[in-house]
């Protein structure tokens, strides 16, 4: 059973940063593809972006800023959210996913994802 945890979250002035850890545990966890997702009160849950199990791809949502970025180092089972820049509107829960069909290509889609940490609270505010 493939596990995850994210951390990292918190309250954060805006034009702050914060990097988000989503531990993966579990066998095999270095070759699962790895989502980050969001959601903010009264709103519909939306795709931050993707990344393939080596880390040689990312792929984004096409609301999603150029202040986020994602990576993962293998190693450590880790994989991170950088966000800089924060604004107000980046309040949110955010989540990482895994998606267990291990897929060449990450996909952003979360209905692709079967595995799903308990996510992590983020809010800018002054």
């Amino acid at each position: 059973q493939l596990q995850l945890v994210e951390s990292g979250g918190g309250l954060v002035q805006p034009g702050g940063s914060l990097r988000l850890s989503c531990v993966v545990s579990g066998s095999d966890s270095d070759r699962y593809n790895i989502g980050w997702f969001r959601q903010a009160p009264g709103k519909e849950r939306e795709e931050i972006g993707c990344i393939s199990s080596s880390g040689g791809m990312e792929s984004y949502g096409d609301s999603v800023p150029d202040r986020f970025t994602i990576s993962r180092d293998n190693a450590k089972n880790t994989v991170y959210l950088q966000m800089n820049s924060l604004k107000s509107e980046d309040t949110a829960v955010y989540y990482c996913a895994a998606d267990p069909l291990k897929r060449v290509f990450c996909v952003k889609t979360p209905e692709f994802y079967g595995y799903w940490g308990q996510g992590t609270q983020v809010t800018v505010s002054s």
